[in-house]
């Protein structure tokens, strides 16, 4: 990932159109990079995790351009690299595996992280989610603990227990939650090792448990009957 993330230092210091013009066949050849190691790496996922069979690098990588139209900043390209490998690709509103190379330590904008989970669920798959763990005595918890290096996403966390759920429940502090996401930021060290790949297999597996039960929430929502 060394190629990608000295691109990426380059295009933080000149994030305009000009520049990226004149780097366009270093950008192509960056990206090419990065998809051909996400081609490896969605198999050695599905090896643990079947709902992921098939993808291909095009289902879960995105475009380097930023949407600047309700943003105070106008930078026109993103500064970092990433790829989110879940059933179905990255449109289809399932929980997933997600990386991305940057240019420094953390941050979601410029940082190397890893994520596992799901952003922003819709309401019914939330109101499922969260039955499931009320319901479900410490499973939840004893599940997010089981995720090495990760922590859950706390943005939007509600201070209170959402109406209609119970207050006393064993996993009552997880209904608090909007954002099931679990995150790492890892360093750039992580992101530059030899084996990669077998790094993140390791990583992305132990959150394997979190994914699955958020997508059984969310398939129930989408399919009640």
């Amino acid at each position: 990932m060394k190629e990608v993330m000295t691109f990426l230092q380059g295009l933080e210091a000149n994030n305009n159109r000009e520049w990226f013009t004149g780097h366009k066949d270093d950008y192509l050849a960056v990206q090419s990079r990065f998809n051909s190691f996400v081609e490896r790496l969605i198999p050695a996922i599905a090896a643990f995790d079947d709902t992921v069979e098939g993808l291909s690098a095009k289902d879960c990588t995105y475009r380097i351009y930023r949407d600047t139209r309700f943003s105070s900043d106008k930078s026109p390209y993103k500064l970092h690299i990433g790829a989110f490998i879940c059933p179905g690709g990255k449109k289809s509103g399932f929980a997933g595996y997600y990386f991305q190379v940057g240019p420094h330590d953390d941050g979601y904008t410029a940082g190397n992280m890893l994520a596992a989970g799901h952003y922003c669920l819709d309401a019914a798959a939330l109101r499922v989610l969260r039955e499931d763990i009320a319901g479900g005595g410490t499973e939840f918890s004893d599940i997010v603990d089981k995720a090495k290096g990760f922590s859950l996403e706390e943005e939007n966390k509600l201070k209170r227990v959402p109406n209609g759920f119970p207050k006393d429940c064993a996993c009552a502090e997880y209904l608090k939650y909007r954002s099931y996401c679990l995150d790492c930021f890892p360093g750039k060290d992580y992101m530059l090792q030899r084996d990669l790949l077998s790094a993140l297999v390791s990583s992305f597996e132990s959150t394997h448990p979190f994914v699955a039960y958020i997508n059984r929430a969310i398939a129930y929502s989408r399919n009640p009957d």
